[in-house]
């Protein structure tokens, strides 16, 4: 009995220098992998070695003494240690096999192996891509032996989880597709990523609302390409010519637009215009930013703008941004005089959306909670010499204002000091061509009266006929 437990006392030793455990780790070739060993409560005060394919083949060491080193391998260069961990940097083909830890202390000894597998993503093509092109992913984990199979599933650049079969994935490209996808091997309660970029050439969202402005307001047109994306890769895919378009509200249904800008395409990218509606393309071509800024010169501008990228293979990439002017419309007009009535409406030329409300800022002297305004319109029964002014209407969306939209008013009193002097300068021109009239009238009077008193002066007429001498 007593040779028994002896010979298990024995036997316990041996069977904790044999014991290990195995671990699956995945990595893609250029990644950075460390490797850590056990959680030991005296890790300090065992020996460590790293070793690679075998024993034999020693990669690292370090003693309780706090002395470490490496031994000679070919790839030395890619090896460090971190805290007893080992990393393995910018992984190349021939790193991809059986790494061990062994910690001995005294008789006891513990091996822990890492099978570090390849796990290889594919894009297909490699180059960007415009929308509708077919994009395939591919994502392969090297299967440990002896092992199940890892599970694969993809996720989306929005995060949404994809499980296919053999880790292959085929689509249709959209904009929705450009970004990071992420590859997830699961091998038992581990996971392990890889990345693999797409990039689908597109433009930015145009906006969800039309965008509102008027002719004292500044305006933005927007439409860029993603900023990731250079020109080099567009002109790569293609390019054929680059516009803006304009559909005004009266004419939306037509099938010709008038164009507003079109990019000459060259050494230099610059923009020709074909018509100015007072907006210019910004600065930052070369960026991807394709905006409009300005301001409109006229409420016919409202409408459409289009913002398009023709290719050779016939894709068009398009975004629409309609444009909304609000104006102030004055009836009968803008001069009064005091008394008349005043029609005011704050109008973008079609009924106001539900969830749009218009704010009315009358000039300064006047009080507007007495005028009743009537939404988008308001009405002035008479006005006088307080409402003359500058009148502006606002129009909002909730807390946000959208844009506003100024007129000025000129009315003048019944009387005015103008009307006078008006009147008094009638009066006294007429009153200076009387005089006028009367004085000349005067002379020719007298002119007459002396001509008659000439002819009379002679007193003993002579007689007609031939007289002697």
């Amino acid at each position: 009995m007593k040779n028994l437990i002896k010979s298990i006392l024995i036997l316990i030793p041996v069977l904790m220098s044999t014991t290990g455990t195995e671990e699956v780790v995945y990595a893609q070739v250029g990644d950075t992998v460390t490797l850590k060993p056990p959680r030991r409560d005296n890790l300090k005060d065992h020996y460590l070695y790293w070793s690679f394919g075998h024993e034999d083949l020693q990669l690292a060491w370090r003693n309780p003494h706090g002395g470490q080193g490496f031994d000679k391998s070919p790839w030395n260069h890619s090896l460090s240690m971190s805290d007893d961990s080992l990393v393995i940097h910018h992984i190349k083909q021939e790193h991809f096999g059986t790494f061990i830890c062994k910690l001995t202390m005294n008789r006891n000894s513990f091996v822990i192996t890492y099978k570090l597998l390849k796990l290889n993503v594919i894009m297909n093509p490699p180059f960007p891509l415009l929308p509708l092109e077919s994009l395939s992913l591919v994502c392969n984990a090297e299967s440990p032996q002896s092992l199940m199979k890892p599970e694969i599933y993809w996720l989306t650049p929005q995060g949404e989880k994809i499980k296919i079969n053999e880790g292959r994935l085929t689509m249709r490209a959209t904009s929705q597709h450009s970004g990071e996808w992420t590859c997830v091997v699961t091998n038992g309660e581990k996971e392990y990523k890889a990345t693999k970029s797409v990039i689908v050439v597109d433009l930015s969202p145009a906006p969800l609302r039309p965008q509102y402005t008027s002719k004292s307001s500044p305006l933005t047109v927007p439409c860029s390409i993603a900023p990731h994306i250079s020109w080099d890769k567009i002109i790569a895919k293609g390019i054929q010519g680059v516009h803006w378009d304009f559909f005004p509200i009266s004419g939306l249904s037509s099938a010709v637009p008038q164009k507003l800008f079109s990019l000459c395409l060259g050494d230099e990218l610059t923009w020709k215009t074909e018509k100015n509606t007072g907006l210019k393309p910004v600065k930052d071509l070369k960026k991807g930013n394709l905006t409009l800024i300005g301001k409109l010169r006229s409420e016919e501008d409202a409408g459409d703008y289009v913002c398009a990228l023709n290719f050779t293979n016939g894709v068009i990439l398009k975004r629409t941004v309609h444009v909304n002017v609000l104006q102030i419309i004055s009836s009968p007009g803008t001069d009064f005089i005091s008394g008349q009535q005043v029609n005011l409406t704050c109008s973008i030329g079609h009924p106001l959306p539900s969830d749009l409300q218009v704010k009315w800022i009358p000039p300064k002297a006047l009080s507007l909670p007495s005028l009743r305004p009537d939404h988008h319109h308001l009405t002035i029964p008479e006005v006088g010499t307080g409402d003359s002014g500058t009148w502006r209407c606002e129009l909002w969306q909730n807390s946000t204002l959208l844009t506003s939209a100024t007129i000025v008013l000129k009315i003048e009193s019944k009387l005015s000091v103008w009307m006078l002097v008006i009147i008094c300068s009638v009066i006294v021109i007429a009153i200076l061509l009387l005089v006028l009239i009367f004085t000349l009238y005067r002379r020719k009077q007298r002119k007459m009266r002396h001509l008659r008193h000439r002819l009379c002066q002679c007193k003993n007429p002579k007689p007609k006929g031939f007289y002697r001498t």
